[in-house]
């Protein structure tokens, strides 16, 4: 067996231990990688940034766990930047799998902000979250295309009670609120055709600025709402949840996680580069040979 046989014939299993390797090691040391922030996920930043305290925000977390691991840190950034920035937040889940993951990422969030943090040069003293004034989780119903619908009307339509039963109208940051019209803006996070509903129903319907987080395979299919100006912002996977850690200052598992992703993509170009040496020069040598 020649040295392109060989190379054809690589024991997939050396490439997983490899790739294992990688993984673990550029997870277990800290380095930074240099991440260059995109326009359209510096506009979601930018357009947050510049809303006043009191101001609300929608996030809607419509993913399943399959997609934690990409859409997570975007949730989680956001809610640190809006709540350091005493904006509120209106969450709900498309997602049948959704309400643990929302329920769990707003405790997670209420214990970090407890504790002082220093972002961009300027100290946030830490504060307790109020369910009902800084924040209302609605929890989650079947059939997304009908829930945008009705909670463009009202929403208590599709959620008169909250994810822990208690009615809108009893919670002091729904006084007044009755749909998207005082909603500053959505911001989407999805893995599925879900955020096609949004742009469709949603923004579509009711003209609100809609801005999405996606899976990195995803985001690809909605640049050209970007351009149409139908979506004001988008975050392509774990790449563009770093970005919004970047530009947050608030560096997290999507950074992290960037030192795994880069080393782990090129461990696996460098195997394609590998396979396809060894087949075309073994592919030639046949033909030469009259195989």
């Amino acid at each position: 067996m020649n040295i392109f046989e060989k190379m054809m014939s690589i024991d997939r299993r050396w490439v997983f231990l490899l790739l294992a390797v990688v993984v673990i090691g550029t997870y277990a040391v800290s380095f930074e990688i240099p991440i260059r922030v995109n326009s359209e996920v510096r506009n979601i930043y930018e357009f947050i940034d510049k809303l006043q305290p009191g101001e609300i925000v929608y996030l809607g977390v419509d993913y399943d766990p399959s997609n934690q691991a990409e859409l997570h840190p975007m949730a989680y950034a956001v809610m640190e930047h809006c709540f350091r920035k005493k904006l509120k937040i209106i969450f709900c889940t498309l997602s049948q799998y959704g309400p643990g993951m929302v329920d769990g990422a707003i405790k997670d969030i209420t214990d970090s902000m407890r504790v002082e943090k220093t972002y961009h040069g300027v100290t946030y003293p830490g504060r307790e979250l109020v369910n009902g004034e800084d924040y209302v989780f609605l929890g989650y119903k079947a059939y997304f295309a009908l829930q945008i619908l009705a909670m463009g009307q009202n929403f208590r339509l599709p959620f008169p009670v909250d994810y822990y039963g208690r009615p809108l109208d009893e919670r002091p940051m729904m006084k007044g609120v009755m749909n998207y019209k005082q909603v500053a803006c959505v911001v989407a996070l999805s893995g599925g055709n879900i955020t096609e509903a949004w742009i469709s129903y949603g923004q579509g319907r009711f003209n609100f600025p809609l801005a999405l987080g996606t899976t990195g395979v995803m985001a690809a299919d909605y640049y050209p709402y970007l351009n149409s100006g139908q979506v004001f912002g988008l975050m392509g996977g774990l790449l563009g949840a770093a970005q919004y850690e970047k530009l947050s200052d608030n560096p997290g598992p999507a950074i992290d996680g960037m030192r795994v992703q880069v080393f782990a993509h090129i461990v696996i170009i460098v195997f394609i580069i590998i396979g396809n040496i060894g087949y075309f020069t073994e592919r030639r040598r046949r033909a030469k040979e009259g195989r």
